[in-house]
């Protein structure tokens, strides 16, 4: 179902839902928690650790789980690091998503995503590491995280263009700039210090897109 501002979040984020190697899909309800347990945890050793320092072993102790309970759902350290993308790359649109559907106008949707997005990151700092790791331990996973994401701003901002709420000639070098401006952002307001609010971030920016995406005319 697609809302006026962006797509309903159908990821099974929450859960951890089919992010697990193929064919070890959790099939019940304490699976996908023991799941969830485990992508938790290899957040906080990925976080902490980095990819290589970080271990299996260390992700079960975390989780409080068997280190057979990892093998039901994962076939080594690399694929759940795989995982692990994806599935904060999922968390991150499903916690944007609900800021997307109350805006009244496209500009103030991307005011309402950039502040979700500031306050996301300000408690899943480790994101940052985990993203930028995974150039180097799984390219094809950073590369579709940036991707999709840029994806969906390009989609959101050619429905806002032929709604008539922002210039007709938006398209994938905007959706990568707004993009690229929010990584940063995030990055200098979450990560390295929290000397700002994050609604009043998005205001000025906000201003800046209003100026800059306005319709012709």
């Amino acid at each position: 179902m697609v809302s006026a501002r962006g797509t309903q979040a159908t990821s099974q984020a929450e859960q951890g839902g089919d992010v697990a190697s193929a064919g070890k899909e959790p099939r019940t309800a304490r699976g996908r928690r023991t799941l969830r347990a485990i992508l938790d945890a290899a957040a906080a050793e990925f976080g902490e650790k980095g990819f290589h320092e970080g271990s299996i072993s260390g992700i079960t102790r975390r989780a409080g789980v068997a280190l057979g309970s990892f093998y039901t759902y994962f076939d080594s350290k690399d694929a759940v690091f795989r995982a692990l993308v994806r599935d904060m790359s999922d968390q991150v649109r499903d916690h944007v998503a609900p800021a997307l559907k109350g805006a009244p106008d496209q500009i103030a949707a991307e005011q309402a995503a950039l502040a979700a997005f500031i306050g996301f990151a300000r408690t899943h700092k480790e994101i940052y590491r985990i993203i930028d790791e995974a150039e180097f331990v799984d390219p094809e996973s950073f590369r579709l995280h940036y991707a999709t994401t840029a994806d969906r701003i390009a989609r959101r901002l050619q429905a806002a263009a032929a709604r008539g709420e922002v210039r007709s000639d938006v398209g994938e070098v905007h959706a990568w700039a707004i993009m690229g401006m929010n990584v940063f952002l995030g990055l200098r307001y979450s990560v390295w210090a929290e000397d700002a609010a994050p609604e009043a971030i998005a205001e000025t920016v906000a201003t800046l897109l209003a100026k800059g995406l306005a319709p012709e005319g």
